[in-house]
């Protein structure tokens, strides 16, 4: 698929005829440096945003046929979401941030299992925080809890390491990934952390707009 925007100084190409295929229940990582292209891969391949031409399917249907409304409640009903910058909303308690997707979607049972949620990042104690009384790694277990409440069969994880210290971070990983293979939910991390990305099944690196180079783990 093919991505391109009109600027001051004219047509950007973001990305140029990149193709991947990621199959259920594996883990991939998509890596490059800055102005790659990595994070826009990822709003095409979740629906949030359209490529200017290409297709982009999930579970058999494609996502570049619908309408944004349609492409939403896709989204809500397989994908689970967990950026850089937490996208936790300030006014909403934790617990009510992970209630959020379940009520949007009129789940059943939706307290409880955001209560189970927030208890599998060990947040038992925070559930009535606020994000601004929550620490880096605390408000990223809290969108942790928010991604998998709706058992997704699709993650994205854009940077999800981004905004934290090492040792927080490498705890945010190991959780995102023991939740991840006990829901055997397709996960695709956008990350520049190479030892994060060898975690993962398979690695796709991007470079200006294409994916130029595609790596199998050896696990």
């Amino acid at each position: 698929m093919t991505k391109k925007v009109t600027s001051p100084e004219g047509e950007l190409t973001i990305l140029d005829n990149a193709s991947l295929t990621v199959n259920h229940g594996e883990t991939a990582a998509v890596v490059g440096p800055s102005g790659a292209g990595k994070s826009t891969l990822l709003a095409l391949l979740a629906g949030l945003d359209e490529p200017t031409s290409g297709q982009v399917w999930l579970d058999e249907v494609e996502l570049t046929a619908l309408d944004e409304d349609g492409r939403a409640q896709l989204r809500n009903r397989r994908v689970g979401f967990i950026f850089q910058s937490f996208h936790l909303l300030p006014s909403l308690t934790a617990l009510e941030n992970v209630l959020l997707p379940l009520e949007l979607s009129d789940t059943d049972g939706a307290m409880e299992r955001a209560r189970q949620a927030l208890s599998q990042v060990g947040l038992d104690s925070r559930l009535h925080h606020y994000p601004r009384q929550l620490s880096g790694g605390e408000k990223q277990r809290v969108a942790i809890a928010r991604a998998f409440v709706g058992n997704p069969s699709l993650l994205f994880a854009d940077e999800p390491t981004g905004n934290l210290d090492n040792k927080t971070g490498e705890r945010v990983l190991n959780l995102l990934f023991e939740l991840n293979a006990a829901s055997h939910a397709t996960l695709v991390l956008v990350t520049h952390d190479l030892v994060a990305a060898a975690r993962c099944d398979r690695m796709f690196e991007m470079a200006t707009g294409r994916i130029v180079k595609t790596t199998t783990s050896e696990s």
